[in-house]
């Protein structure tokens, strides 16, 4: 049975979820703060966590950071009334799965709940592995996709979902020209239509995490009119 950890300071919102989530069948945790939530969650190991942002103690970037550096895998969906893109984007850099706005209805958070269960439940490779192997290793980076994230020459940085999707294609096609749109197949699917564009700002993205000097990068090549190849032992 799929446990959900329920974590929000605000009780009245904290037992309608706790009440929506048992009703549909779920085996459901709750805690109130950012310490308590760190707790149960290394201690539970639960599938999936509903995590406020503004919480007593630790907030919840903090909470989502430390459950990705432990390697906590649950899928995690962050609730919060804070919806600026800076906010959005550190949530998914820490490794969040879905990022819902409040107010919100518990029947949205079902449905999407169910959605980024069943993103993770039917990705083969895993999710948060490639071919079996949760770490790899290139030039000075080390990437752990169980921790949602990557360590350059000693310096961490977060990957969003869609960042370490990229990355894991690029992997698994090491030294292959790869055309934009086949990236855009793989990456983003059928049900999205990114254009091109959002190819390349991913890749600068992706660029600045992994390259010592994103201008000149020496694992994250452009193929001019093509696309981008992707070395793990360096070009330069």
């Amino acid at each position: 049975m799929t446990r959900v950890l329920v974590v929000e300071d605000e009780e009245s919102i904290r037992m309608a979820l706790v009440d929506v989530l048992g009703s549909e069948g779920y085996t459901v945790l709750e805690a109130g703060d950012g310490n308590a939530a760190v707790e149960i969650a290394l201690r539970e190991d639960p599938d999936a966590i509903l995590l406020d942002v503004m919480l007593p103690g630790r907030d919840g970037f903090e909470v989502l950071r430390a459950l990705r550096e432990d390697r906590l895998t649950a899928t995690v969906l962050i609730l919060s009334a804070r919806g600026s893109e800076l906010d959005r984007i550190q949530g998914f850099e820490f490794g969040a799965d879905d990022y819902i706005v409040k107010p919100f209805s518990t029947m949205e958070v079902l449905a999407r709940l169910r959605a980024a269960l069943a993103r993770k439940g039917g990705s083969t490779p895993g999710v948060n592995e490639i071919d079996g192997v949760n770490e790899v290793h290139f030039g000075s980076v080390t990437v752990d996709f169980r921790a949602y994230s990557l360590v350059r020459s000693g310096e961490r940085h977060g990957l969003s979902r869609r960042e370490m999707d990229l990355l894991q294609f690029f992997l698994r096609n090491d030294g292959e020209t790869l055309d934009r749109m086949k990236i855009v197949d793989a990456v983003w699917g059928a049900d999205e239509a990114p254009t091109t564009r959002t190819v390349d700002q991913h890749v600068m993205k992706l660029r600045k995490k992994i390259e010592d000097s994103p201008e000149s990068p020496k694992h994250l090549i452009t193929v001019h009119r093509v696309g981008y190849r992707f070395v793990t032992h360096s070009e330069a």
